[in-house]
């Protein structure tokens, strides 16, 4: 193999098919018209031994893997606070929709990176299958119901009931398919690209396929599966209430009827389920939309009902944000200019914009993260391409590096902050030493979402005011809401939510 086709192989450079002829041809003069050179050997002299560089790190990568993850934590941590940060109820995208996407997009772009050299299939394969178990494993256990960091300092998991798949299990599925693809096609590409626009899909055309594959699998399913009445039972203080939900349809994208919740329910079983989904955030369900809050007494039965939203079918249609992702990569390992980088990757994303917003607004395929629908990939991709776009001109480009060495570093440990931060780890172990009682604790004394007004109250109440509570008592105020907290406890012991939201404004202040 020549020079140039080599450098294009490991990713070096954009090489033109012309270019290796010209140079082969001038190779091929040199060698007919001037006498063989004498070799290192020949003269008696030792060949020095050349050690291989390692591959540098992307610090775009890193630090767009990082980014993501502190939004994560945000999202998590601020979400029940400022609702308008937190998961969108249904339709539509929010600043914590954006996470589950811009992850899979990173993993593409990182496939792409890993598995650009494969000398042995087969041990590509045995990895790559490795650290799918690692990512399910990881996944069953922080969140399949076994941890319950960090707001009990217990573990354990009712098997009827864990939770089987989840932010790591959609992870895992997407990297296998989308790594799989990308290996056992290494040798179907071609090592040099022709010159154009379009010519970089054409030497990935398998991964594209893959691609529309999923896409063809998700639409097929989600339009054409007819979805049946369907019931399931509430446990409440040793009563079972059993709600039916009638659907009766295909096509639908609400919350009740979709394909998507019912191939989770016959392939998972709807004890196995995500039990507070974001749709208890609706009008429909309850009057503080968009906030968490008390179920209105009309609220229709499926506003109840547990829905997966890391689920099979949606997981499919996630393996497009995978293969987006992967295209980045690809596009970073055969153009070496910047401005060829750009041209690819920005365009690609204004693309992916543009058809998400004509999907929405025409009301064809509403932008949905818990159906994961297809506008909903479209949009997340390209939000994803301009944003690793401006890393990459501001890091790599321009040279800034030094602001965004924290992300960088959070990227390069993702996984461990994502188990001790994301997912409570950390947060646990601090609780882990109390004064008296558990609930007297630095974590629980600072997080709202663990306040003891709340915990006391939410669960029954669910209204804002609780929260606004919680607030004011982690700032020093509380002494001014006795009044108010007396008001909670009695109305909690007399079991009438209603009296709470009448409102406080005819308690007394202290």
């Amino acid at each position: 193999m020549d020079y140039d086709a080599k450098r294009v192989e490991e990713g070096l450079g954009h090489v033109h098919k012309e270019d290796i002829t010209e140079k082969e041809d001038k190779i091929e003069k040199d060698e007919s018209g001037a006498a063989p050179a004498q070799s290192v050997e020949q003269k008696g002299e030792e060949q020095p031994i050349i050690k291989q560089q390692k591959s540098k790190r992307v610090a775009t990568l890193d630090a767009f893997r990082g980014l993501t993850i502190v939004l994560m934590i945000l999202v998590d941590d601020a979400g029940s606070a400022y609702e308008r940060i937190d998961h969108s109820p249904w339709n539509g995208c929010t600043l914590a929709d954006f996470v589950m996407p811009f992850f899979l997009f990173i993993v593409g772009v990182a496939i792409a990176l890993a598995l650009k050299k494969i000398p042995r299939i087969g041990d590509a394969i045995k990895k790559i299958t490795l650290r799918t178990l690692k990512l399910l494993f990881w996944g069953i256990l922080l969140q399949g119901g076994y941890s319950h960091a960090p707001d009990e300092l217990v573990y354990g998991v009712d098997m009827k009931q864990i939770r089987w798949f989840g932010i790591l299990q959609r992870i895992a599925v997407v990297y296998f398919i989308v790594a799989v693809i990308e290996t056992i096609t290494n040798k179907l590409r071609p090592t040099v690209i022709d010159s154009g626009h379009f010519s970089i899909f054409s030497a990935y055309k398998w991964q594209w396929t893959g691609g529309f594959v999923a896409f063809l699998i998700y639409m097929i399913t989600t339009y054409t599966l007819y979805v049946p009445d369907w019931s399931f039972v509430i446990h409440d203080d040793d009563k079972a209430t059993r709600y039916t939900v009638k659907c009766g349809m295909r096509g639908h994208l609400g919350p009740a009827c979709n394909a998507v919740g019912y191939v989770d329910r016959q392939v998972w079983g709807i004890n196995h389920l995500y039990t507070q989904p974001v749709w208890t955030r609706l009008k429909a369900c309850t009057l503080s939309s968009p906030r968490s809050g008390p179920f209105r007494e009309d609220a229709p039965s499926w506003c109840y009902a547990p829905f997966e939203p890391e689920g099979l079918l949606s997981t499919i249609s996630a393996i497009l944000s995978g293969t987006i992702g992967i295209h980045y990569g690809h596009v970073l390992i055969h153009f070496k200019g910047h401005a060829e980088r750009l041209k690819q990757w920005v365009s690609m994303a204004i693309v992916l914009l543009i058809v998400a917003i004509i999907l929405h607004f025409t009301d064809a395929i509403p932008i949905n993260k818990q159906l994961y629908s297809f506008s909903y990939v479209c949009f997340t991709a390209g939000a994803a391409g301009i944003v690793f776009s401006a890393f990459y001109v501001v890091i790599d480009v321009w040279g800034f590096r030094t602001p965004f060495l924290f992300l960088e570093w959070i990227g390069m440990n993702a996984m461990l902050v994502f188990v001790m931060a994301a997912q409570g780890i950390f947060a646990a172990f601090i609780n882990g030493w109390y004064y008296e009682t558990p609930d007297n604790s630095l974590v629980s004394s600072l997080d709202p979402k663990t306040c003891f007004y709340q915990r006391l109250a939410l669960r029954e109440i669910g209204d804002s005011l609780i929260r606004d509570i919680c607030r004011d008592h982690i700032l020093g105020r509380g002494l001014g809401h006795l009044a108010q907290i007396a008001y909670i406890l009695e109305a909690l012991e007399a079991k009438n939510p209603k009296k709470i939201n009448g409102g406080f404004g005819d308690l007394p202040s202290l």
